[in-house]
Protein backbone atom coordinates (compact mmCIF):
# COMPACT_ATOMS: atom_id res chain seq x y z
CA UNK A 1 0.00 0.00 0.00
CA UNK A 2 1.22 3.44 -1.06
CA UNK A 3 -2.35 5.28 -0.40
CA UNK A 4 -3.02 6.32 2.91
CA UNK A 5 -6.34 4.92 4.03
CA UNK A 6 -7.28 2.85 6.49
CA UNK A 7 -10.25 1.64 4.94
CA UNK A 8 -7.78 0.32 2.05
CA UNK A 9 -6.58 -2.77 4.88
CA UNK A 10 -10.49 -3.24 5.42
CA UNK A 11 -10.95 -3.62 1.89
CA UNK A 12 -7.83 -6.59 1.63
CA UNK A 13 -8.68 -7.73 4.89
CA UNK A 14 -11.94 -8.70 3.85
CA UNK A 15 -10.73 -10.78 0.63
CA UNK A 16 -8.90 -13.05 3.06
CA UNK A 17 -6.22 -13.81 0.32
CA UNK A 18 -3.07 -12.14 1.73
CA UNK A 19 -0.65 -12.81 5.07
CA UNK A 20 0.06 -9.01 5.51
CA UNK A 21 -0.09 -5.80 4.08
CA UNK A 22 3.01 -3.88 3.60
CA UNK A 23 2.42 0.35 3.93
CA UNK A 24 6.02 1.70 1.94
CA UNK A 25 6.18 4.57 4.05
CA UNK A 26 9.48 5.28 2.03
CA UNK A 27 7.22 6.33 -0.91
CA UNK A 28 3.86 7.67 0.59
CA UNK A 29 2.81 9.99 3.22
CA UNK A 30 1.23 9.64 6.64
CA UNK A 31 0.98 11.00 10.07
CA UNK A 32 1.51 9.58 13.34
CA UNK A 33 -2.41 9.58 13.73
CA UNK A 34 -2.61 7.41 10.42
CA UNK A 35 0.29 4.80 12.31
CA UNK A 36 -3.01 4.57 15.01
CA UNK A 37 -5.49 4.05 12.91
CA UNK A 38 -3.68 1.65 10.61
CA UNK A 39 -2.95 -0.52 13.29
CA UNK A 40 -6.75 -0.24 14.37
CA UNK A 41 -7.68 -1.27 10.65
CA UNK A 42 -5.36 -4.45 11.24
CA UNK A 43 -6.36 -5.40 14.72
CA UNK A 44 -9.95 -6.40 12.93
CA UNK A 45 -8.02 -9.27 11.15
CA UNK A 46 -6.52 -11.84 13.45
CA UNK A 47 -5.06 -13.82 10.37
CA UNK A 48 -3.36 -10.68 8.89
CA UNK A 49 -0.63 -8.47 10.10
CA UNK A 50 1.63 -5.69 8.81
CA UNK A 51 4.85 -3.94 8.07
CA UNK A 52 5.87 -0.72 7.35
CA UNK A 53 9.12 0.56 5.35
CA UNK A 54 10.89 2.80 6.74
CA UNK A 55 13.69 5.04 4.44
CA UNK A 56 16.79 5.95 5.82
CA UNK A 57 16.72 9.23 7.41
CA UNK A 58 14.88 9.32 10.53
CA UNK A 59 14.28 5.94 10.77
CA UNK A 60 13.86 5.19 14.19
CA UNK A 61 11.92 8.07 15.06
CA UNK A 62 9.57 6.42 11.95
CA UNK A 63 9.83 2.87 12.40
CA UNK A 64 9.33 3.11 17.01
CA UNK A 65 6.36 5.05 16.59
CA UNK A 66 4.43 2.85 13.78
CA UNK A 67 5.73 -0.53 15.88
CA UNK A 68 3.98 1.75 19.08
CA UNK A 69 1.26 2.55 17.09
CA UNK A 70 0.10 -1.24 16.01
CA UNK A 71 1.86 -2.30 13.01
CA UNK A 72 3.46 -5.20 13.53
CA UNK A 73 6.68 -5.44 11.55
CA UNK A 74 9.35 -3.23 9.93
CA UNK A 75 11.30 -3.28 6.58
CA UNK A 76 14.68 -0.70 6.68
CA UNK A 77 15.82 0.52 3.47
CA UNK A 78 18.96 1.68 2.26
CA UNK A 79 21.62 0.11 4.73
CA UNK A 80 25.06 -0.28 3.52
CA UNK A 81 26.61 -2.50 5.66
CA UNK A 82 26.54 -4.65 9.17
CA UNK A 83 27.04 -1.52 11.26
CA UNK A 84 24.18 0.28 9.75
CA UNK A 85 21.54 -3.40 10.22
CA UNK A 86 22.90 -3.40 13.58
CA UNK A 87 21.63 -0.28 14.85
CA UNK A 88 18.42 -0.90 12.86
CA UNK A 89 18.01 -3.96 15.35
CA UNK A 90 18.44 -1.77 18.53
CA UNK A 91 16.30 0.79 17.19
CA UNK A 92 13.51 -1.76 17.17
CA UNK A 93 14.76 -3.81 20.27
CA UNK A 94 13.56 -2.61 23.43
CA UNK A 95 16.10 -1.10 26.20
CA UNK A 96 16.82 -4.63 28.48
CA UNK A 97 19.92 -6.08 29.47
CA UNK A 98 19.12 -9.10 27.68
CA UNK A 99 17.95 -7.71 24.11
CA UNK A 100 20.34 -4.37 24.28
CA UNK A 101 18.01 -2.10 22.03
CA UNK A 102 17.27 1.49 22.10
CA UNK A 103 13.10 1.32 22.14
CA UNK A 104 11.90 2.70 25.42
CA UNK A 105 8.81 1.85 26.83
CA UNK A 106 6.31 4.98 26.56
CA UNK A 107 2.70 5.89 27.32
CA UNK A 108 1.99 5.23 23.04
CA UNK A 109 -1.23 3.12 21.69
CA UNK A 110 -0.13 -0.40 21.88
CA UNK A 111 0.14 0.06 25.58
CA UNK A 112 -3.60 0.63 26.11
CA UNK A 113 -4.91 -2.03 27.85
CA UNK A 114 -1.26 -3.90 28.05
CA UNK A 115 1.37 -4.07 29.84
CA UNK A 116 4.94 -3.41 29.39
CA UNK A 117 6.17 -7.17 29.84
CA UNK A 118 3.64 -7.80 26.73
CA UNK A 119 4.94 -4.70 24.83
CA UNK A 120 8.75 -6.11 25.15
CA UNK A 121 7.58 -9.70 24.20
CA UNK A 122 5.78 -7.79 21.07
CA UNK A 123 9.07 -6.02 20.38
CA UNK A 124 10.85 -9.05 20.55
CA UNK A 125 8.47 -10.63 18.15
CA UNK A 126 8.81 -8.10 15.13
CA UNK A 127 9.62 -9.49 12.12
CA UNK A 128 13.01 -6.99 10.84
CA UNK A 129 13.17 -6.91 7.45
CA UNK A 130 16.24 -5.47 5.42
CA UNK A 131 16.55 -4.25 1.92
CA UNK A 132 19.62 -5.48 0.51
CA UNK A 133 19.90 -2.71 -2.22
CA UNK A 134 23.94 -1.16 -2.22
CA UNK A 135 26.81 -2.36 -3.62
CA UNK A 136 28.24 -2.20 0.18
CA UNK A 137 25.83 -3.89 1.49
CA UNK A 138 26.11 -7.25 -1.22
CA UNK A 139 29.86 -7.04 -0.43
CA UNK A 140 29.00 -7.18 3.97
CA UNK A 141 26.48 -9.86 3.08
CA UNK A 142 27.30 -12.18 5.15
CA UNK A 143 28.30 -10.22 8.10
CA UNK A 144 24.73 -8.76 7.52
CA UNK A 145 22.97 -11.52 7.87
CA UNK A 146 25.29 -12.77 11.02
CA UNK A 147 23.38 -10.00 12.97
CA UNK A 148 21.36 -11.53 15.54
CA UNK A 149 17.74 -10.04 15.36
CA UNK A 150 17.65 -9.79 11.00
CA UNK A 151 14.77 -11.86 10.26
CA UNK A 152 14.12 -11.57 6.57
CA UNK A 153 16.06 -9.67 3.35
CA UNK A 154 14.89 -8.41 -0.06
CA UNK A 155 17.05 -7.72 -2.92
CA UNK A 156 16.53 -4.13 -4.37
CA UNK A 157 17.58 -4.01 -7.67
CA UNK A 158 17.45 -0.49 -9.26
CA UNK A 159 19.15 0.72 -6.05
CA UNK A 160 21.48 -1.69 -6.72
CA UNK A 161 21.85 -1.23 -10.52
CA UNK A 162 22.45 2.55 -9.17
CA UNK A 163 24.94 1.78 -6.69
CA UNK A 164 26.74 -0.06 -9.42
CA UNK A 165 26.45 2.91 -11.33
CA UNK A 166 24.75 1.90 -14.65
CA UNK A 167 20.93 3.00 -12.95
CA UNK A 168 17.48 2.64 -15.24
CA UNK A 169 18.89 -1.26 -15.89
CA UNK A 170 18.24 -3.67 -12.69
CA UNK A 171 17.22 -7.04 -13.53
CA UNK A 172 18.61 -6.71 -17.23
CA UNK A 173 22.40 -6.84 -15.80
CA UNK A 174 23.95 -10.07 -14.99
CA UNK A 175 25.75 -8.78 -12.49
CA UNK A 176 22.36 -7.34 -10.41
CA UNK A 177 21.01 -11.13 -11.58
CA UNK A 178 23.99 -12.87 -9.97
CA UNK A 179 23.57 -10.50 -6.67
CA UNK A 180 20.01 -11.13 -6.52
CA UNK A 181 20.73 -15.07 -6.34
CA UNK A 182 23.55 -14.78 -3.89
CA UNK A 183 21.82 -13.12 -1.78
CA UNK A 184 18.44 -15.41 -1.41
CA UNK A 185 21.36 -18.65 -1.58
CA UNK A 186 23.23 -17.13 1.26
CA UNK A 187 20.03 -15.96 3.34
CA UNK A 188 18.62 -19.83 3.16
CA UNK A 189 21.69 -21.11 4.43
CA UNK A 190 21.61 -18.95 7.40
CA UNK A 191 18.33 -19.31 8.31
CA UNK A 192 17.07 -16.14 7.34
CA UNK A 193 13.70 -15.73 4.90
CA UNK A 194 14.46 -14.25 1.67
CA UNK A 195 11.57 -12.28 0.36
CA UNK A 196 11.07 -11.59 -3.19
CA UNK A 197 8.63 -9.07 -4.80
CA UNK A 198 6.97 -10.42 -7.99
CA UNK A 199 4.55 -8.61 -10.57
CA UNK A 200 2.22 -12.00 -10.90
CA UNK A 201 2.00 -15.27 -9.27
CA UNK A 202 3.35 -16.67 -12.60
CA UNK A 203 6.77 -15.51 -11.52
CA UNK A 204 7.23 -17.18 -8.12
CA UNK A 205 7.77 -20.51 -9.62
CA UNK A 206 11.48 -19.71 -10.94
CA UNK A 207 12.21 -18.31 -7.34
CA UNK A 208 10.51 -21.13 -5.29
CA UNK A 209 12.85 -23.51 -7.04
CA UNK A 210 15.72 -21.86 -5.41
CA UNK A 211 13.68 -22.15 -2.05
CA UNK A 212 11.93 -18.91 -1.94
CA UNK A 213 8.44 -18.56 0.59
CA UNK A 214 8.05 -14.91 0.61
CA UNK A 215 6.89 -12.71 -1.94
CA UNK A 216 5.47 -9.39 -2.42
CA UNK A 217 3.44 -8.46 -5.40
CA UNK A 218 0.85 -6.48 -5.77
CA UNK A 219 0.79 -2.21 -5.70
CA UNK A 220 -2.25 -0.30 -5.14
CA UNK A 221 -1.11 2.62 -7.15
CA UNK A 222 0.10 0.20 -10.21
CA UNK A 223 -3.21 -1.49 -9.87
CA UNK A 224 -5.34 1.31 -9.70
CA UNK A 225 -3.07 3.00 -12.87
CA UNK A 226 -3.57 -0.31 -15.17
CA UNK A 227 -7.74 -1.06 -14.83
CA UNK A 228 -7.48 2.94 -15.72
CA UNK A 229 -5.26 2.56 -18.69
CA UNK A 230 -7.36 -0.53 -20.20
CA UNK A 231 -10.47 -0.36 -19.05
CA UNK A 232 -11.32 3.56 -19.86
CA UNK A 233 -9.54 2.95 -23.60
CA UNK A 234 -11.68 -0.67 -23.78
CA UNK A 235 -14.86 1.16 -23.47
CA UNK A 236 -14.19 4.60 -25.37
CA UNK A 237 -13.70 1.86 -28.31
CA UNK A 238 -17.32 1.11 -28.09
CA UNK A 239 -19.17 4.40 -27.33
CA UNK A 240 -20.52 5.90 -30.74
CA UNK A 241 -18.49 8.46 -31.58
Amino acid sequence: MTIPWPRLIEIIGHTNAFDYIEYIGEYSTYTLEQFENFGRAFELFPNMSSMIKVEEHTRGFIATRALDAGIQNVLFSDCRDAKDVKECVRMVWPETPEMGGTHGAGGRRVFLGSSTVDWVKGMQDVVIAFMIEKKSAVDDLENILNVKGVSMVQFGPNDYSVSLGKPGQGMSLPEVTSAHHTMIKMALAKGIAPRVEINSPEEAKAYMDLGVKHFCMGWDTTNLSGWCRTQGPALRKILPQ
